[in-house]
């Protein structure tokens, strides 16, 4: 379909737009592929597309947007992270066709967008996107919001993968045959580039688990940094099919020491061919 890696590395996120519309034929790709998308905890993530101006959206942080799509989910047990999952498989094809997005929880009227998207009672929705083709130059505000969250620089691979044990940094000869995927997952989107994913590798086993910061939960928006575990654990598995490899995401908690702050979220296993 695409260049897993390239896209993931290539894609930015964009908050300056040219105004044109998105195009019927995109609009109808993107709107059958998020049909097709499903996540590993089996939670149903749906999709409203909204027009700006029918509905009166809008959001200071952005400009030249005609067009945003929603992502609604039960308030089910795991709904954070299979949400982040499948909006990232959604925002990952956008940019494959061209199309710019950037995730937006707070930076809006959410009365509004809820309203528009037909939220009912018992879902939420975590964050909205908006969609179309990027300017020809972004924004000052827009540039100086990256500048300020960091926003084209990761945490190295030791920060984040971890060899058995909790802060026991991956040795590089572990680190080669993972290579790619390790760098999708760097490169995953996350609220304010926190980064809070941490992996620990054992055999053929992938605990993830998120690192948590103060105020980045809540009722309406659930839990963002899960939400970001999600979209890693997305980057990550879309990795392995993308390189022809079988793997399960299942809850397999392997019971390690952790600092306070840090929740397991679930595990990645490979499998034999």
């Amino acid at each position: 379909m695409y260049d897993l890696l390239t896209v993931i590395k290539g894609r930015k996120s964009v908050r300056t737009f040219d105004g044109r519309p998105v195009s019927a034929g995109d609009r109808e790709r993107l709107e059958q592929y998020a049909q097709t998308i499903e996540n590993p905890f089996g939670v149903p993530v749906r999709f409203a597309w909204l027009d700006a101006q029918e509905h009166n959206l809008s959001s200071p942080v952005l400009s030249g947007e005609t067009l945003y799509v929603a992502g609604i989910v039960g308030k089910v047990p795991c709904a954070d992270v299979a949400f982040g999952y499948s909006f990232e498989k959604l925002v990952l094809y956008a940019w494959s066709l061209g199309i710019g997005t950037t995730w937006i929880g707070g930076t809006m009227k959410r009365e509004a967008f809820e309203r528009a998207a037909g939220l009912s009672e018992g879902e939420m929705m975590p964050c909205v996107s908006p969609l179309g083709y990027p300017a020809g130059k972004r924004s000052i505000k827009e540039t100086l919001m990256r500048k300020g969250v960091g926003a084209d620089s990761r945490l190295p691979a030791e920060k984040l993968f971890f060899d058995g044990a909790w802060n026991e940094s991956l040795p590089s000869e572990k680190q080669v045959p993972i290579s790619n995927l390790i760098e999708m997952v760097r490169w995953a989107p996350s609220a304010v580039n926190r980064q809070p994913w941490r992996i620990v590798v054992s055999n053929n086993d992938f605990h993830f688990y998120e690192k948590r910061d103060k105020g980045y939960a809540g009722e309406k928006t659930g839990d963002l940094q899960k939400i970001d575990v999600g979209i890693a654990l997305c980057h990550f598995t879309m990795g392995l099919e993308a390189q022809g490899k079988r793997a399960e995401v299942i809850a397999a908690d392997p019971g390690l020491a952790v600092p306070d702050g840090v929740e397991y979220i679930a595990t990645v296993r490979t499998l034999s061919p």
